[in-house]
């Protein structure tokens, strides 16, 4: 078990000092646009990952004409309380605790809180570049297996080095290949380490999502979802050495699974140009949903679901199969903003389960 039972912000958006308790597991948090209902989600996942979920650097979440913020929480995590602290100090320097001792690297925290967000601009999973997909499944990863981390960072401080000396090449063409080489053989071992493990992964969570998906929209439809990487046709060496003459040319790795994606698709065509907005919203749910089970799977805890206002442009049918799946007993802490209090608690009655409502 895994549940937030307070929460203290400080100079965090547009809290200057607030605390909140929690105490059930189904929590509606409920305001107009602008009081705060997102920046109170989004402090809890700064418990769990140490950054926003909003890809807003540290700065920008500081209240605006201040120095520095802290959050914490306190959680009861397999029976035991645990206490998480983020700090980030005028110097812009920040720090992560767990029962007051510091990290020495805050990754080691990535997987100890998991927590899942749904927030509106997450259809960009769905209808977005490869990037959204891909940081979905290092997102994943990263939280349940460590080697996979490491070997994550590794390739991406390799290929920036690789991408480095391709312009180095393009100014002084009578370089030698020889520091390329090494770069590449760097790049394919960690590279054959993530496509190994992306696609025992991807094995197993991509009928998890098909089955979401069927559920929320209450009928099958002909989704189908697969992992797509050159690596399945050719080796990464191969790769390397087709693409040789246009990485110099654009002065880049154009190939690798830094391209890696996740093809969707509605009746054998694309999704995104096919599907409705409820096929969208269906599918978003579907997959994060898949997360969370996953997550759980693989860390032995429920995480913590973060639901942003998500209800908007979700027919009643799909609303109520997805409140029904959240609100079960085996769901662990579910956190749902929405602008509605009377609509949400109506909705919320109908699940049969006990819930907090928070007015703000």
């Amino acid at each position: 078990m895994l549940q937030l039972k307070e929460i203290n912000l400080v100079q965090f958006r547009n809290y200057a000092n607030h605390h909140q308790d929690f105490n059930q597991q189904i929590v509606a948090i409920c305001g107009l646009n602008g009081t705060g209902k997102t920046n109170l989600l989004d402090a809890i996942y700064y418990l769990g990952f140490s950054r926003s979920y909003f890809a807003r650097t540290d700065a920008q979440n500081v209240q605006h004409g201040k120095q520095g913020m802290r959050l914490s929480g306190n959680f009861i995590k397999q029976v035991k309380e645990e206490e998480v602290t983020f700090i980030l100090r005028e110097n812009k320097k920040k720090e992560l605790l767990v029962n007051a001792e510091s990290y020495k690297k805050i990754s080691d925290h990535i997987g100890k809180f998991p927590c899942v967000m749904i927030a509106p601009d997450d259809v960009e999973l769905i209808a977005g570049p490869s990037e959204e997909r891909r940081k979905l499944m290092d997102s994943i990863l990263s939280q349940t297996n460590r080697d996979y981390l490491i070997q994550l960072i590794g390739y991406n401080k390799i290929l920036q080095q690789r991408n480095s000396l391709l312009k180095q090449m393009a100014e002084q063409p009578q370089m030698s290949n020889d520091l390329l080489e090494v770069y590449n053989e760097q790049l394919i071992h960690s590279g054959n380490l993530i496509h190994q493990e992306r696609k025992k992964f991807l094995h197993i969570f991509l009928p998890m999502v098909g089955e979401n998906y069927a559920t929320i929209a209450g009928k099958n439809e002909d989704i189908q979802l697969a992992y797509e990487s050159q690596l399945l046709s050719t080796t990464f060496k191969d790769i390397l050495a087709e693409n040789l003459i246009k990485d110099k040319a654009l002065q880049r790795t154009t190939r690798g699974v830094h391209r890696d994606d996740i093809g969707i698709y509605l009746n054998d065509c694309p999704f995104k140009s096919e599907a409705s907005q409820g096929q969208r919203k269906s599918l978003l749910f579907a997959i994060k949903l898949a997360e969370w089970e996953y997550l759980k799977m693989s860390i032995g805890i429920p995480p913590i679901l973060l639901l942003d206002d998500v209800f908007e442009k979700l027919d009643e049918n799909r609303m109520a199969h997805l409140l029904d799946q959240v609100c079960s007993n085996h769901f662990g802490q579910v956190f749902i903003t929405d602008t509605h209090a009377d609509r949400i608690k109506e909705k919320l009655d109908q699940t049969g389960s006990p819930y907090q409502l928070i007015l703000l």
